[in-house]
């Protein structure tokens, strides 16, 4: 069998494996040279100039944080876009393997490792960089686009955002943290007439104050320290376009004035300057916050929140929109399977009742995590019950009947039995949606005479 072209680059410290993947990847590549230190990977890439870096994640043996592959990960990208890093790790490494393939990894490799899995592994992803190479001149994607399922509450927003889209109406977008916020307002962007006008996105309760004047509205040169050049604001940006301002509800109180001065002016002043500058925007704002109630309360100007209220859009949570899960996590499938180039298709019904008894305290943010690390550790076609870790997140649907009054042996007993009725007696799947191992759920199920 012929060898491979591909040049590999490996990194690892230890002299034994270095041996025994000397011997192995010698006989598959024409090419293969090993170092024990990153401290030599730089001038390494520049020598050598290898297509993949085979990286441990760990280098000293009384560190086993595996943050030092992920910095030469970063540094390998950083220098050499185009090389592929395939990251070699142990077992307890493994969910810092999947954050290492969420920021440019191409697999990692599983130390014992499979011979057969490893020339695999490095050889697609030699392949894969002639196909990034044929793909380079491609038109991108559009898009994320809005997902609007089928659901009662999901179809009558689409119905008014077709109505209000075209329009300049102002909109405000409220919901919890998580339900597409910002989807929803770049759709409206999409199907306004100013689709081909940017939209520029702020994150308005992260603005500092005193920063807050300059990035919104602009600022001269010499307007204070370190203003050596003028400099556009964000509504500048806009004009013509979209101004989408998240997280409205953090913005101090007295900072809403000058936004409302600006809003009901429509013109901007920079920083520095007397010159008011006018602007032509539509404005969409969101926030996770109960605006009418800081109104009541005194905490956000009431002539603001009718300013930017004119039509207003409420995004249910994910777990009132249960029909939405398992299509929602199908979608993910497909994006991060093409992405992390895996052979994953679809769910095992487990997997799915799991899901939807899940209480997605993070909604679809929540649910789209999920899934990218379900498929990255996936090895076949569908995606199991053990496949999703929801041990990190999990927060307990209130069960019904549940009143507040019951003592809190009395509330643990209603939501197993609540549980194993949602799926069936199975315990395995029962333990997992309590966050609960199967020995701990067999002594409650024997206290609870279940």
């Amino acid at each position: 069998m012929a060898k491979s072209k591909a040049k590999i680059l490996v990194v690892d410290d230890n002299s034994g494996i270095r041996a025994a993947l000397k011997l192995l990847l010698s006989m598959h590549f024409s090419q293969v040279e090993l170092i024990p230190s990153p401290k030599e990977l730089v001038s390494r890439l520049a020598e050598f100039r290898p297509d993949v870096v085979l990286l441990d994640m760990n280098f000293h043996t009384d560190i086993n944080t595996g943050n030092e592959g992920l910095y030469w990960l970063s540094e390998i990208k950083k220098r050499c876009p185009d090389i592929e890093v395939v990251l070699f790790t142990a077992y307890a490494d493994i969910a810092l393997a999947v954050e290492g393939m969420k920021r440019g990894a191409f697999d990692f490799i599983v130390k014992p490792w499979d011979n057969d899995k490893l020339v695999e592994t490095l050889k697609g992803a030699y392949n894969n960089i002639s196909k990034k190479a044929k793909n380079a001149s491609s038109v991108p994607p559009s898009g994320v686009t809005m997902f609007w399922g089928k659901g009662h509450a999901m179809s009558a927003i689409r119905k008014t955002v077709e109505k209000i889209a075209p329009t300049d109406a102002t909109v405000l977008i409220t919901g919890e943290n998580g339900t597409g916020k910002d989807v929803l307002a770049r759709e409206i962007h999409r199907m306004s007439e100013r689709a081909l006008r940017p939209m520029v996105c702020v994150d308005a309760g992260a603005l500092t104050e005193t920063l807050f004047e300059s990035e919104l509205f602009g600022h001269v040169k010499g307007a204070f320290t370190d203003a050596h050049t003028d400099h556009v604001g964000k509504f500048e940006q806009a004009d013509g376009g979209t101004l989408f301002l998240d997280e409205i509800g953090n913005i101090p109180l007295h900072l809403q004035a000058k936004l409302l001065r600006v809003l009901q002016n429509r013109s901007i002043t920079r920083v520095g300057d007397t010159k008011a500058i006018p602007i032509d925007i539509r404005l969409i704002c969101a926030t996770n916050k109960d605006l009418e109630k800081m109104v009541r309360s005194g905490e956000f100007r009431e002539d603001l929140y009718y300013r930017i209220n004119t039509m207003h859009l409420h995004l249910p949570a994910l777990r009132e929109r249960t029909d939405e899960i398992v299509p929602l996590a199908g979608m993910f499938i497909t994006k991060y399977a093409e992405r992390y180039r895996r052979t994953v298709t679809g769910l095992t019904p487990e997997a799915r009742d799991i899901l939807k008894g899940h209480y997605w305290s993070g909604n679809i943010r929540e649910l789209q995590n999920c899934i990218e690390k379900a498929v990255i550790l996936s090895d076949g076609d569908t995606i199991g019950a053990s496949d999703i870790d929801l041990t990190h997140s999990r927060v307990p649907q209130p069960s019904a009947g549940i009143t507040g009054n019951e003592t809190l042996e009395e509330t643990e007993e209603k939501a197993i039995r609540a549980a194993l009725n949602r799926f069936g007696g199975n315990l395995s799947m029962v333990a997992k949606s309590l966050d609960i191992s199967r020995p701990t759920l067999y002594s409650k199920l024997k206290k609870y005479n279940i």
